[in-house]
């Protein structure tokens, strides 16, 4: 929720400073807009959106894997993460709607990412499923309860007919693996599975014997960290975009922010209101 201010008072600065800011953009469409008008008076800065998902060198594989047209055209993205609770944050902020967006804003707007970088579409409507039913139940801060989902299933329709869907639990500490990314093709299929960065891909034509399995590694990383070396990576990026001075933008501009962010905000009041939310109202188009 600080981003926004933070933002605005660098792009607005007398003497340019490059910035990469932390997922989620803004908590809201309406400040990741303001954000972007404000950038675009201000062409000799770079500003990157921390996205890093895309760095996870699995991930990244399986996007070069969809990019070089082994399967086809993508009709289905699934993205599964089972995982363990929101950790404790400065002053519980990452407890409450109010600061974070909700869950599917502040956590999910990685997997929307990732949907929309494989599709290679634009999202148009959105249905999901959630609630808070296990954890931070029983916490309370200054006489609030929190109210962050702690699961969810999310459907994402995109403009050229693919889907993508959604299946988050936060209260899954008992798995093998925190993510497991399915794409389906029309001719082919690959996903990929973290931490244990292996990737399958394989033809339909090809059949069961026909799938290939590798491990996926970069040698650049030196310490994993939290996010599988990605974050590294991701500095890396940021770096070569400040050093191409203009010739070329940051490879997770703030377009691709706004977009992560909204379909986040489409799937927060899919669940309060119970229906299915057009990309066309949340963005005001």
């Amino acid at each position: 929720m600080t981003h926004y201010e933070i933002l605005m008072d660098i792009i607005r600065h007398r003497e340019p400073q490059h910035i990469l800011v932390e997922k989620p953009l803004c908590t809201t469409v309406q400040d990741c807009k303001k954000v972007i008008e404000a950038a675009k008076q201000r062409p000799e800065i770079v500003v990157q959106v921390g996205l890093e998902y895309r760095y996870m060198p699995p991930v990244a594989k399986l996007i070069d894997i969809v990019k070089s047209g082994t399967l086809g055209q993508v009709r289905m993205v699934a993205i599964r993460e089972h995982r363990f609770p929101f950790l404790v944050k400065v002053n519980n902020w990452n407890r409450f709607n109010c600061n974070s967006g909700g869950t599917l804003v502040e956590k999910c707007c990685h997997f929307f990412d990732l949907m929309i970088l494989f599709a290679a579409a634009n999202p148009v409507r959105v249905m999901a499923s959630g609630a808070i039913d296990v954890n931070h139940k029983n916490e309370v801060y200054d006489g609030q309860v929190p109210d962050i989902i702690d699961n969810a299933y999310v459907i994402v329709e995109f403009d050229n007919g693919s889907r993508g869907m959604l299946d988050l639990c936060m209260f899954a500490e008992g798995s093998r693996n925190e993510q497991e990314i399915c794409v389906v093709g029309d001719i082919g299929k690959g996903e990929t599975f973290v931490p244990e960065s292996i990737v399958r891909f394989g033809k339909r034509t090809e059949g069961r014997d026909g799938v290939v399995t590798i491990m996926a590694e970069d040698e650049r990383i030196k310490y994993q960290g939290l996010h599988h070396g990605s974050s590294y990576l991701e500095h890396l990026n940021f770096l070569s975009a400040i050093r191409a001075q203009g010739a070329s933008g940051p490879s997770v501009n703030l377009s691709d922010g706004l977009l992560s962010v909204a379909v986040g905000v489409a799937g927060q009041l899919s669940i309060e209101q119970g229906r299915f939310v057009t990309m066309e109202e949340v963005l005001g188009l």
